[in-house]
Parts: C-alpha cells; sequence; structure tokens
C-alpha cells in the first residue's frame, strides 16, 4: 500500500449539461456516444486534479434524466435486463412513501417531512414503475462494453493507476411481479444476470463496486416501527446470502461491496447501528467494505471496527465527507476521522472515502470542493500515521 492513506469515491459525480439533455431527449446512441466518452475523459481528468487514487467513471452512462436525478444508479438495470416493462402506478401513491414503508423516521418526523416536501412532487412524479413480466436475462452487453471502453480510453490518457465501476445488488428489484412465484425467486434472477456486468468489469481490469442500498434500509422500510431487530437480522441473512450468490467465482480481492443508509435530506433518527449488521457486512465475498462514517447518524461508527476482527487482507473504506450536508468538511477534521479508523483497524487496511455517490446531489462545485478536501485531508493524516511517532501508534 505504500507509506499513505489511498484516497477514492462512492461513484456517482456530478454529468455535464450537455450529457444530460441527450438523455432527456433519449437522443441515439450515434449522438450520444461521443458526448458521453468526452464526460468521461472529463471527469477522470478532474478527479485526478484534486488527488483521488481509485477513480471511476462517474457513472456517467448510467442516464440520469436531471441535475438533481441521481436514481440513475439504481434503475439503470432496467434497461439492461429482459423481463420488466413499465406499469401505471395509482394516481393516489406517493412513491417515496411506497418505498420508505412505515418508516418510524417517517412517522416520527412527519410535520418536518410535509414541511419539507420530502415526497415525490408535482411535475417529477413518475407515471410508471417497471415491473417483472417475464423471464430475466441480462441484454446489456453493448451498455457495459461502452462504459468499460470510455473507462479505459480516460484511465490511459490520464494515467490513473486504478479504477473502478459500479453495479447495483440483485435485490434492487423490491416490487414483486408477475412471471416468478414469489420476490426473492425474482431477485435470485436478477442477481444471476447481473453477474454477466459485474464479470465484464472485473475482466477489463477495474474493481467492481457493488452498490447495495438495501441491506440496512430494509430495517428502515420495514422493522423500524417495532424495533424488531431479531426480525431484521434473519431476514440479513438471507440477503447476504443473495449478494454472494451474485458475486459467485468472482475473485474476492477484486470487489468493493457499498452499503447504503439512504441518501434522502432527513433526521435518519431510526437508521439501523453498524453495530447490528457489521458482521454481516463481512460475511459478503468482498476484500472492501465501504460505509458512512461522516454524517451525524454514523460518524461514531468508527468505535464498532475495534470489536471485530477485519478478516486479513481486507479494507475499509469509512466516508469521511459527507453527501448528506452542503457544509465543506475541513481537512483537519477529515484527518481526525481518517485517523480514528486508522486506529481501529491498522493504517493499511483504511481507504479514505465518500458517504455516498455525490453527483445529483449538491451543486458541482460543492463535490471537488469536498473530494479536494478529503484528499487533502488524508494527506495531513498520512503525515501523522507514517511519522515515528505514527507508527508506534498505528495498529500494524
Amino acid at each position: 500500500m505504500g507509506n499513505r492513506i489511498l484516497t477514492t469515491h462512492v461513484g456517482s459525480l456530478p454529468r455535464p449539461e450537455s450529457l444530460l439533455a441527450l438523455y432527456r431527449r433519449r437522443a441515439p446512441q450515434a449522438e450520444l456516444e461521443p458526448v458521453l466518452a468526452q464526460s468521461v475523459d472529463d471527469v477522470v481528468r478532474q478527479q485526478l486534479a484534486v488527488g483521488l487514487d481509485i477513480v471511476n467513471d462517474g457513472e456517467h452512462g448510467k442516464p440520469a434524466s436531471s441535475a438533481i436525478d441521481y436514481s440513475a444508479w439504481a434503475s439503470y438495470i432496467y434497461g439492461r435486463v429482459s423481463g420488466f416493462e413499465p406499469r401505471p402506478i395509482p394516481p393516489e401513491t406517493n412513491i417515496l412513501a411506497a418505498i420508505l414503508g412505515a418508516s418510524k423516521d417517517r412517522a416520527d418526523f412527519a410535520e418536518y417531512y410535509q414541511a419539507t416536501q420530502m415526497h415525490v412532487g408535482e411535475g417529477v412524479r413518475p407515471t410508471h414503475f417497471p415491473i417483472c413480466v417475464g423471464p430475466i436475462r441480462y441484454t446489456g452487453h453493448a451498455l457495459i462494453e461502452r462504459d468499460i471502453a470510455n473507462l479505459a480510453a480516460a484511465v490511459a490518457r490520464h494515467g490513473a493507476e486504478r479504477a473502478f465501476m459500479t453495479a447495483i445488488v440483485g435485490g434492487i428489484a423490491v416490487f414483486p411481479g408477475t412471471h416468478y412465484p414469489n420476490l426473492e425467486a425474482q431477485q435470485v434472477a436478477v442477481a444471476e444476470a447481473m453477474r454477466e456486468e459485474y464479470r465484464a468489469i472485473i475482466d477489463a481490469g477495474f474493481d467492481l463496486q457493488l452498490d447495495d442500498p438495501i441491506l440496512v434500509n430494509q430495517y428502515e422500510m420495514v422493522y423500524s416501527p417495532t424495533a424488531d431487530l431479531a426480525g431484521f437480522r434473519k431476514w440479513a441473512e438471507s440477503h447476504i446470502e443473495l449478494v454472494n450468490a451474485g458475486l459467485a467465482g468472482l475473485p474476492e480481492d477484486r470487489i468493493r461491496y457499498h452499503v447504503c443508509w439512504g441518501s434522502w435530506i432527513g433526521p435518519h433518527s431510526t437508521d439501523l447501528p453498524l453495530a447490528n449488521v457489521i458482521d454481516l457486512i463481512l460475511k459478503v465475498k468482498a476484500s472492501q467494505y465501504s460505509v458512512e462514517g461522516a454524517n451525524p447518524q454514523h460518524e461514531h461508527e468508527w468505535e464498532d471496527w475495534k470489536r471485530v476482527k477485519v478478516p486479513d487482507g481486507k479494507k475499509v473504506l469509512p466516508g469521511v465527507v459527507s453527501h448528506k450536508t452542503d457544509i465543506l468538511e475541513h481537512p483537519e477534521v477529515v484527518a481526525q476521522r481518517i485517523t480514528r479508523y486508522a486506529d481501529a483497524v491498522g493504517r493499511d487496511n483504511v481507504i479514505a472515502s465518500t458517504d455516498c455517490g455525490m453527483g445529483g446531489r449538491m451543486h458541482p462545485s460543492l463535490v471537488w470542493a469536498k473530494l479536494r478536501s478529503l484528499t487533502e485531508g488524508a494527506e495531513r493524516a498520512s503525515r501523522r500515521l507514517w511519522s515515528a511517532t505514527g507508527r508506534a501508534a498505528a495498529k500494524t
């Protein structure tokens, strides 16, 4: 690893308006591809310019339609697997409420959510949702090959030493369809289909980041009203089995697993504590584990890593800057966060990252400022951790 803390991020980065405009009008591939290739080239160059070590394509190949639309990181799969068709959503359905279910956080702070309109509003409310109506097969070969080619060209042009690409877990298909006998069978089919994308990313020489917005948010959606931790953990064990089934046959040392606590702006008062799921996270067949560590509901959880044994050769990617606040973290705050994780798991087992993807969640100028603060904080932490005093103090 060398003598410093490496830096990366979780995935989504700001897309230029020229690219968004093409996605909005569903431009043909012949028109889209040169703009997309340039966009990926630019975003790789920008990541290296702010000092990031492990870069990606900013998820620019996933078709967000607006500057505030960041759902493409998950919904992109419906353009890459067969079996799904858009079906009408009943007009009275509140989509965000349907996704978050009976969340205790939303019940406890109902007036806040109503006042801040934390629901899908008029004018942006989707009218249809993809429902599985036929056999699920991977059909996105041309698209993933395009995305791989764009990132590979940018990495070679700008001299990046290491890169990753993101993909979604099979469990994302959370609404039952009509083709499979139950939701579990449908999700297994998605996981098996998506393995083709996972393998293509790894075979191209990139690390695979598997994004999982389901694991801890299932507690928020289903179990938080009754604080049914036992019921949650029983479900979570089956979910981890599904995740690992999707990764079957793939090399663990090339896989990073990102756990998302939900990116909506709000109190997050009933987020599942990391302590209640950390042992299950470590069962995922990956070599790197990405968790939120900068927002106020989770910043203290670096201590939980002291109480578990991180398997040899595996690393923790804590968020040390957050998408949940527009406040720009000072590099000294970032350095202190990194140092705490180094104390918990060893300096060689930490890669500094972000809480979640930032593209579409804040103004681009702030995104790049936060990433610069991340790298400057990592430089400060590295100097301390690899000094004579640091070597004596750090766990190795």
